[in-house]
């Protein structure tokens, strides 16, 4: 045909352009992966609400790797106790709020609050402390994926942590 060059070998797999855009998102994702490992970093959930409607608000957070499972899952209640980054969000608990004890064992963890964990924040009064504790755990739970089960302590006394909504998705 005249008017028609034929490319020979592999050349014609990059004139396409979505190809050649494919390829180049692939190399990124690679190379951000390798980063990724390289910093060891690892990325942890966290579910706040917001302070006018109460609605549930995603935050994500970079954190160094912990050595071990139950170092990480420490540093995770102590980040929750916290509270969020963004100034429109309330914290889950009180600031006075202290993590007493954490206890790891055979996929359990047992989790120890202040006794100002059974007070709703300041900044949101009226909040339900149980949704508070139950979004706790729903983020122990899909942070970590080895632990079977979370139970929840104030002061020394267990909290029974009836299931509200699943905003966790």
């Amino acid at each position: 045909m005249k008017g028609t060059r034929k490319i020979k070998g592999n050349a014609g797999f990059w004139v396409k352009p979505y190809i050649r855009r494919l390829c180049y998102l692939l190399l990124l994702g690679v190379f951000t992966c390798t980063q990724f490992r390289q910093l060891n970093q690892v990325r942890w959930t966290f579910m706040f609400y917001t302070l006018g409607d109460g609605k549930p608000v995603v935050e994500d957070r970079m954190v160094s790797r912990s050595p071990t499972e139950e170092i990480a899952l420490r540093r995770y209640v102590e980040e929750a106790l916290l509270g969020p980054l963004a100034p429109d969000s309330l914290p889950l608990f009180p600031r006075e709020t202290r993590l007493r004890s954490l206890l790891y064992r055979d996929g359990d963890v047992y989790v120890d609050l202040s006794e100002s964990a059974a007070l709703p924040p300041l900044e949101a009064p009226g909040g339900d402390i149980f949704q508070s504790l139950d979004t706790l755990q729903r983020g122990i739970r899909r942070n970590f994926p080895v632990v079977k089960e979370v139970k929840l302590f104030i002061h020394g006394h267990e909290v029974l942590v009836p299931q509200t909504s699943d905003v966790w998705g």
